[in-house]
């Protein structure tokens, strides 16, 4: 099968044959992909920043954004049927450790990150197991929901922890309304009563805020901070869903934070600078987010059925997956790349 490898960092990825994945275990499942999902992530695995966390032996076959059909499964598999429309959650898990149990498969003892440390889903097919496949509504395409496997359910993940702390009436800023930042826009419309503010450089970026479901939208122009305080009345919001991490936002997010406050950090890059004084007279909360469960997961997909988050994506063939690489990387996708095979 066709497969696009990661063969060194620091230089291109390459489209290539390998052997196609079968299934060994009983609970194994073969996804014919229908869609991959280009990340940021894969642009910092280039640059190698993932090689000695994830320890991968290289060449292998990168995207952990993973939508498709049932191919083949395991005989143990009786979740799934050869010819399901399903979504991949991100790792594949043991089901057997303490996290496991408890439903917080995402900090698994035991688990594989297709894409990031084994094979992933730049390719015609992929190897998973039953514990990490979710069937999807008929009405909906792999295609156009594939990133929300990993941006989609992070998001979610973030999105539904600051709906748990805020109510109708309260402040949620968002910063960053790119690939992940548009779909925590609109979980946040769907399940909380939130007021929410959306700031980013973009003002395209913004005006797709407003559009999708933000309250307020907030070009940061060096005015940001203000305008934002001059919207809660100068107490700061309640929360704040930082999605970029980076070029200053944390500080200018802290800036907008209400007393008691919480700040949710998704996007990465830069250090958080705050007085350990400020955090305590203040009693405001960082909270880190990685990626959701399944149970997360399978919640997302309802939402995407009703047809109350929409994701916007700009679709490329898989043999033009460094056009999709150098796009994403130039600032020229809309919402998220995917790649089809």
């Amino acid at each position: 099968m066709r497969a696009v490898q990661v063969i060194g960092y620091h230089t291109k990825l390459q489209l290539t044959e390998v052997p196609e994945p079968q299934v060994t275990g009983p609970l194994d499942v073969i996804v014919r992909i229908g869609g991959a999902g280009v990340c940021r992530t894969d642009i910092h695995i280039l640059e190698g920043q993932w090689a000695e966390k994830s320890g991968v032996a290289l060449p292998y076959t990168i995207g952990h954004e993973n939508a498709g059909w049932v191919h083949a499964v395991g005989d143990a598999v009786t979740n799934v049927t050869v010819g399901d429309k399903v979504i991949l959650h991100p790792l594949i898990t043991c089901g057997l450790c303490r996290a496991c149990r408890s439903g917080d498969d995402v900090h698994c003892e035991n688990s594989q990150f297709p894409g990031i440390d084994t094979n992933g889903g730049y390719a015609q097919y992929l190897r998973t197991t039953a514990r990490s496949v979710v069937r999807i509504d008929d009405a909906l395409e792999p295609s156009d929901v594939a990133a929300l496997a990993d941006a989609g359910l992070t998001a979610y993940h973030a999105a539904a922890k600051a709906a748990r702390v805020t109510r109708p009436g309260d402040v949620c800023v968002i910063i960053g309304a790119g690939g992940l930042g548009h779909i925590g826009i609109q979980v946040m419309k769907a399940i909380s009563g939130a007021t929410v503010v959306v700031v980013d450089r973009n003002p395209a970026a913004v005006a797709l805020a407003t559009e999708i479901g933000a309250d307020h939208g907030v070009v940061a122009d060096g005015t940001h901070v203000e305008k934002v305080l001059e919207l809660t009345g100068g107490k700061g919001a309640e929360a704040v869903v930082d999605f970029v991490g980076e070029g200053g936002a944390t500080k200018e997010g802290t800036a907008m934070l209400r007393r008691a406050g919480s700040y949710f950090v998704v996007g990465y890059g830069e250090n958080i600078d705050v007085p350990t004084i400020d955090v305590i007279s203040t009693e405001i909360n960082f909270v880190g987010n990685l990626v959701g469960s399944y149970n997360d997961l399978q919640e997302l997909m309802v939402l995407a059925a009703q047809g109350k988050v929409t994701l916007h994506t700009t679709k490329y063939p898989l043999d033009e997956f460094q056009q999709a690489i150098d796009d994403l990387d130039a600032g020229l996708v809309r919402g998220r790349a995917i790649l089809i095979p």
